[in-house]
């Protein structure tokens, strides 16, 4: 609801008009919470009810505007309009009916998360594919920005391989918790994206493609850290390939057997990871044990049971 506003704002000032944040946050809790209107038709009624207030055609509102070309890098300001060159690194798991899409993206300078509302209409990117996004939106949640895509916005395919600027960060902890869509799951064989009980959020019902992955969580004390380990990396990692994970799952006629037992192998247990940082995620390049935290126990243990002694002359 708070990106709502902020983006309902942001346009109005462009119009010359400047709107009450906090007429809008009452407008919109009106319709979210207690009339349970979708955030997308909520914000609709309140851009219409605005438009109307202020003598404002429709058209002016939705027309679509020329906006600067940025890196991913030069976004540190909440409620711009921007344009980006960039590819599109990751295609996540859509958790809501309003989305039609999420993930990353990715220029020469960085990455840059981004959310498509299914109400916008535009068409579906495709990961490892290159486009000019017009006319997107910057928001800012927890301290971490993102790019939201609307009906004012614009996806033009280009035809160049941009190169991704990363980052390699390492991170050691405990994993704390493997997460569920880790195990053996499947993909649709259009656009790649895991399978929610087998239905993809875009094509619907399809016959999905096997794939082993682990999404997991480490925590060093202080913070933690998600971590994304793709096929290669978990067979390696785990010794479970993808053949015997589907092997696991056949004799047991349940799927999830494989992350239970993935969880009862990692979970509790101290490594260092090594790979590139895309938004919240290290996708891991490299994975050993950690034996430091293991030593510094044995430390403290043998100094606890330490006794003084005496030498006799």
């Amino acid at each position: 609801m708070n990106e709502i506003t902020k983006q309902i704002e942001a346009r109005f000032l462009e119009l010359g008009v400047k709107v009450e944040t906090s007429e809008i946050d009452t407008k919109l809790d009106q319709l979210i919470n207690k009339f349970k209107v979708p955030p997308e038709e909520a914000r609709r009624n309140v851009v219409n009810y605005f438009l109307k207030k202020h003598n404002i055609p429709k058209s002016d509102f939705f027309t679509a505007r020329e906006t600067a070309q940025v890196k991913a890098s030069d976004i540190k300001e909440d409620g711009k309009w921007i344009t980006l060159r960039c590819k599109v690194v990751q295609l996540w798991d859509a958790n809501h009916e309003s989305l039609s899409q999420a993930g990353l993206l990715g220029d020469e300078s960085g990455t840059i998360a981004f959310k498509k509302w299914s109400k916008a209409n535009l068409p579906q990117v495709e990961e490892g594919k290159s486009y000019l996004f017009k006319n997107v939106v910057t928001s800012l949640w927890q301290e971490r920005f993102s790019v939201s895509l609307n009906k004012t916005s614009e996806i033009i395919p280009i035809a160049e391989n941009i190169e991704v600027g990363t980052t390699i960060t390492e991170f050691s902890g405990a994993i704390v918790d493997v997460q569920s869509g880790s195990g053996l799951i499947k993909r649709c064989p259009e656009c790649n994206r895991a399978l929610i009980k087998g239905a993809c959020g875009e094509h619907g019902k399809v016959e999905g493609k096997y794939d082993l992955r682990i999404k997991a969580v480490l925590d060093d004390g202080e913070k933690v850290q998600d971590i994304l380990m793709n096929r290669e990396i978990t067979e390696a990692f785990t010794g479970i390939t993808l053949d015997k994970a589907k092997e696991m799952a056949t004799e047991a006629l349940d799927q999830g057997v494989v992350l239970d037992v993935m969880k009862n192998m990692l979970v509790g247990r101290y490594y260092v990871v090594a790979g590139k940082k895309l938004d919240r995620f290290i996708l891991v390049d490299s994975i050993k044990p950690d034996v430091k935290p293991i030593e510094e126990d044995i430390t403290r243990i043998l100094a606890a049971t330490s006794m003084p002694f005496a030498v006799e002359a």
